[in-house]
């Protein structure tokens, strides 16, 4: 394989690597919140829901680059979350299989959309791994003003979010990331660093999923540019990358679950 040394282009890579920043931003410390809640799937059903609001704005023949896409995804994504703070109040043990059920109509209600399209499928990879390599500094504005608004809040409310507060929140930051990343990426952004550091406590887990997610982009578009690789997909793959590696620090593979398991196992043993 020739290595293409020439895509490493700072003009390209560099908003990239912005736009990964501004949404792990928001994604980082809701990803802890989505771990504890126990709703894995929560950020694929809304990414995929906020999807569908831009497939079907595109469908009306709404510009897909006007501020009528914008608001359809918020619009989607937001009854989306609405439905899920109910559902969640009136049959809270069947959450996890609701949020499932969601993702699956929303996920086949754009197949559906796009049955007649010719350029259907372009339409759903871009969907699904995005197309984080051409977007410009002036996309990000309005993505970063949102995510400073949406941090300062959660800072002002303690990081304490709940009922419909909470997914509307969720649903906000999802809207906006989904459609600079993918639905893919904002999946990992949410989970991997989350999970990576799910025994830590403190600011300490949230500086260190922190930089293990910017590591996993940098990372990922770095080599995607060098190996002409898919960039989405190639990002996915750092983070994991990464979050394994984080195991080998003492401080998180001392603090993580698993590990805590292992011990008392040894310890019951001895």
């Amino acid at each position: 394989m020739t290595l293409n040394w020439e895509g490493l282009d700072m003009s390209i890579l560099g908003p990239a690597c912005v736009a990964g920043l501004v949404v792990l931003s928001t994604h980082v410390p809701l990803g802890k919140q989505v771990l504890s809640r126990g709703i894995i799937f929560i950020d694929l059903a809304i990414a995929q829901i906020a999807g569908l609001g831009v497939i079907l704005a595109q469908y009306l023949g709404i510009d897909e680059h006007g501020l009528g896409v914008q608001a359809a995804a918020a619009a989607a994504a937001l009854a989306g979350a609405g439905l899920l703070s109910w559902t969640d109040r009136r049959w809270p043990e069947y959450q996890e299989p609701l949020i499932g059920t969601l993702f699956a109509l929303a996920a086949t209600g754009g197949l559906l959309l796009l049955a007649d399209n010719p350029q259907g499928g372009e339409h759903l990879k871009d969907l699904l791994v995005g197309q984080i390599l051409w977007v410009s500094y002036s996309q990000l504005i309005p993505a970063a003003v949102l995510s400073v608004v949406l941090l300062a809040f959660m800072w002002l409310r303690g990081g304490k979010l709940a009922g419909l507060l909470f997914y509307a929140l969720f649903a906000l930051a999802i809207t906006a990331s989904v459609q600079l990343v993918g639905v893919y990426l904002v999946f990992a952004s949410l989970i991997v660093p989350a999970l990576a550091t799910a025994g830590m406590k403190g600011r300490g887990r949230l500086v260190a999923a922190y930089v293990i997610g910017a590591l996993g982009y940098v990372l990922g578009l770095g080599l995607s540019a060098v190996f002409d690789l898919p960039s989405g997909a190639m990002i996915v793959w750092t983070l994991a990358g990464c979050a394994l590696l984080a195991q080998l620090v003492p401080a998180v593979r001392r603090s993580h679950p698993a590990h805590a398991t292992q011990q008392a196992v040894f310890d019951a043993a001895s």
